[in-house]
């Protein structure tokens, strides 16, 4: 029986802040359970983050994008200008 590959979805995102300074609300790691966006990404299985630039990631996940896509439109600020990229 042939095993089917993981198909994983791609997010190319533009914060309107530097990550370095979304980083700090992570200050609290007994509440988030992480101690910075991308461990905090990266806490939902088969889920990477990639930073690309200062304000900009690019965020890979085989299952999982839904919830982070939410997760982040509701509570990190996204550059207005740019349109979230989804593979």
């Amino acid at each position: 029986m042939k095993r089917e590959e993981p198909k994983y979805g791609t997010l190319r995102i533009t914060f309107e802040e530097p990550i370095s300074k979304i980083d700090e609300m992570f200050d609290d790691a007994d509440y988030w359970g992480a101690t910075s966006l991308k461990e905090w990404v990266e806490s939902y299985e088969s889920t990477r983050f990639t930073a690309i630039d200062d304000c900009t990631a690019i965020i890979t996940s085989e299952y999982n994008m839904e919830n982070v896509e939410e997760w982040l439109k509701k509570n990190i600020p996204i550059d207005a200008n740019v349109v979230l990229e989804i593979d």
